[in-house]
């Protein structure tokens, strides 16, 4: 966790709206996120403070100090002040009535106690106030929790998840970011709550599941929770204790998917075709005379097992696209030369970045592999190479990179309709495999030679 840190500095926006509250006669605490950050030595993000002032008070005072106020949740005692050109969102001290759609409190009663407002809160991490003067107020000990590396529910943990589902899959993301383990009996009451997740918007699912992917941490994150996200995949129940009965693997299919996602750099794209790019293996093993594993087909089978999680998550269809590029050609064997990588580039559609992205998922999958295997990372390394060598020369990798087009042929006489694509194409994989140049002149003879 690095050096303690005992003291919290307040930005001065903060320090500002505690100052606008408790000169108005009210109580005011910085609480959330922020305090948790920042007892961990990390840059915290936004502000919320919690007061004893009713909302319309709130914004009284706030607008008394020549803050801009907007209405931003009443209902639920929530506005949100403008300081400068920073927000601060600030709650009136509350506690929760039943949840009757699993998300949000049917009725919230407001009150004036901190530590009631505290005690409704979801992980003890999350459950701690700072006053500049008062100093830390920490009823459920989350700072010895936030020492320890742990998420615990405030309470009853059951009770916690049956109230709002989502924070089953905040639990999940804060161990992949923060690198804590999850308190066992709070991953109990995590995974009786689990099916309540199927009530919970999908959007709110997806973006909690996008922080998971891409944290620092996880490896360990997708081992611990790999039984709630079988909730959405299924497949990862089958992946998990997997032997893949082969001298080039170390680690069962689910394990290796863990290290393969650790492994690559956390962005969605490389991170969501790692997740995926085993899934099939399972459907796909056999294993020859000697007793070793093979998985023919098995990209072909995760891209299957893939589409309907990318759709129920519902990614853009661009991106889902790109996901699924890279699981089908994540095992393809891509040679250190120009022509092997322009070969490529065509098939990803001339996309540079699609590329670099395989390149970053060949890297993590050599490295989640058996130790011998390793070596392939300096393959993918000589294939960053030498694809930005191809760039610098301006190398013919896609249509657009032709010296003709379309116009080009139909000039030529070339009838409109699917032969003119069909001889682009021909004329690309010539340029491509070096017999011919990329200059008008020689292509259209090519193309002349080819349509006649």
């Amino acid at each position: 966790m690095g050096k303690k840190v005992t003291s919290i500095e307040l930005p001065r926006h903060a320090r500002a709206a505690i100052d606008a509250l408790e000169r108005s006669g009210f109580e005011a605490w910085c609480v959330g996120g922020f305090v948790r950050d920042a007892l961990m030595g990390r840059n915290g993000g936004d502000i919320d403070i919690a007061t004893s002032a009713p909302w319309q008070e709130a914004k009284l005072a706030f607008e008394a100090a020549g803050f801009r106020v907007h209405e931003t949740g009443t209902k639920h005692g929530t506005i949100t002040a403008i300081i400068g050109e920073e927000p601060i969102e600030a709650t009136t001290y509350r506690v929760d009535g039943p949840y009757t759609d699993g998300r949000h409190p049917d009725s919230v009663t407001f009150v004036q106690s901190i530590a009631a407002d505290l005690d409704r809160r979801d992980f003890t991490m999350n459950a701690i106030a700072y006053h500049p003067v008062r100093g830390l107020l920490d009823p459920h000990d989350g700072r010895a929790d936030i020492d320890a590396g742990i998420i615990r529910a405030v309470g009853n943990p059951e009770r916690r998840f049956s109230e709002d589902a989502l924070r089953i899959m905040r639990a999940c993301r804060f161990a992949s970011q923060l690198g804590f383990a999850i308190e066992g009996d709070t991953m109990r009451g995590m995974e009786y709550c689990t099916p309540l997740l199927a009530s919970v918007a999908k959007e709110r699912i997806t973006k909690e599941l996008q922080g998971f992917v891409c944290g620092s941490a996880i490896h360990d994150a997708l081992m611990a929770c790999n039984r709630i996200l079988a909730f959405f995949m299924p497949e990862i129940t089958a992946m998990q204790g997997f032997d893949q009965k082969t001298p080039y693997h170390q680690y069962d299919v689910l394990e290796h998917t863990a290290y393969v996602m650790q492994n690559t750099p956390p962005y969605p794209l490389v991170r969501w075709a790692a997740l995926f790019h085993d899934m099939g293996k399972p459907q796909a093993f056999f294993t020859d005379d000697e007793g070793v594993g093979h998985f023919y087909g098995h990209a072909k089978l995760s891209i299957e097992l893939a589409k309907p999680v990318l759709k129920e998550l519902a990614f853009p269809p661009s991106f889902s696209s790109d996901v699924l590029l890279l699981v089908r050609y994540h095992d393809d064997v891509i040679e250190p030369t120009p022509k092997a990588v322009k070969r490529m580039l065509r098939r990803l559609d001339g996309r540079i970045d699609l590329f670099r992205a395989m390149c970053d998922l060949k890297r993590g999958d050599s490295l989640a592999q058996a130790p011998k295997c390793r070596k392939r990372v300096a393959v993918a390394d000589e294939l960053d190479r030498i694809l930005d060598q191809i760039i610098e020369a301006q190398e013919a990798f896609s249509l657009r990179d032709l010296a003709i087009g379309g116009t080009d042929l139909i000039e030529l006489g070339v009838a409109q309709g699917p032969e003119i694509g069909q001889l682009l194409d021909r004329a690309l994989e010539a340029v491509i495999d070096e017999r011919v140049e990329n200059d008008r002149d020689h292509l259209l003879a090519f193309v002349r030679k080819q349509w006649r």
